[in-house]
C-alpha cells in the first residue's frame, strides 16, 4: 500500500466518510451543508490547481492543474446555479470547514516546496484527494442528498471526479518513473 503522507488528505477522507456505526449517530448531511460540502471541495482543488499552474515548470502537471481548475470551476458554477434557483444557502458545517482548513495547510506545505518535489507533492495530494472526495460522493453526499436536482448534479459530476483520480494517478506513475 502507498502511503501517502498528506494529514489533511487523511483528514478529508476520515471527515467525509463515516462508517455504519457512525452513520446511527451522526445525522446526515442536509442539502445545505451538502451545497457547502461540494462548493468548499471543489474551492480547494480550484485553489491547488493555481497555484501548481504557477509554480509547477513540469508542462504535464502544468496541465493537469489547469483541467482541475477549469473543471471545479465549472462544477461549483453549476452548484452555485442551482442553490440560487432552489433558493437554498449552502449551510457552513464541520465537514466544509475541515475541508477549508485542510486545503489551507495543503496550500501552505506546497508553498514550502519547489521543482521535482513541489510536482510529487501537489499530485499525491491529487490522487489522496480525489479517493477521499470519490468516496464521499458515492457513501455520503449522493445517498444523503434529498433534492432531486443536487442529487442529480452529484451524479453527473462524479464520472469526472473518476476520470481527475485516474489522470492524477497516471501522472504520479510518470513521475515515479522519472524519479520526479
Amino acid at each position: 500500500m502507498k502511503h501517502i503522507p498528506y494529514a489533511a488528505a487523511l483528514a478529508v477522507f476520515s471527515l467525509l466518510t463515516i462508517d455504519a456505526h457512525a452513520q446511527q449517530a451522526v445525522a446526515a448531511p442536509t442539502d445545505p451543508q451538502i451545497a457547502a460540502i461540494v462548493v468548499t471541495a471543489n474551492q480547494v482543488d480550484i485553489d491547488a490547481g493555481k497555484l501548481a499552474g504557477a509554480r509547477s515548470h513540469n508542462k504535464d502537471v502544468k496541465s493537469f492543474a489547469h483541467l482541475m481548475v477549469t473543471d471545479h470551476s465549472s462544477v461549483n458554477k453549476s452548484a452555485v446555479d442551482l442553490v440560487h434557483r432552489l433558493n437554498v444557502t449552502p449551510e457552513d458545517n464541520p465537514t466544509s470547514r475541515a475541508l477549508k482548513q485542510g486545503g489551507d495547510e495543503n496550500l501552505a506545505k506546497l508553498k514550502k516546496l519547489k521543482g521535482a518535489a513541489f510536482d510529487k507533492a501537489y499530485v499525491d495530494h491529487e490522487v489522496a484527494y480525489h479517493e477521499a472526495v470519490l468516496d464521499a460522493v458515492d457513501k455520503t453526499l449522493i445517498p444523503d442528498a434529498q433534492n432531486a436536482d443536487l442529487k442529480a448534479l452529484l451524479v453527473k459530476v462524479r464520472p469526472a471526479f473518476v476520470a481527475h483520480l485516474e489522470h492524477a494517478r497516471q501522472l504520479q506513475t510518470e513521475l515515479a518513473n522519472k524519479g520526479e
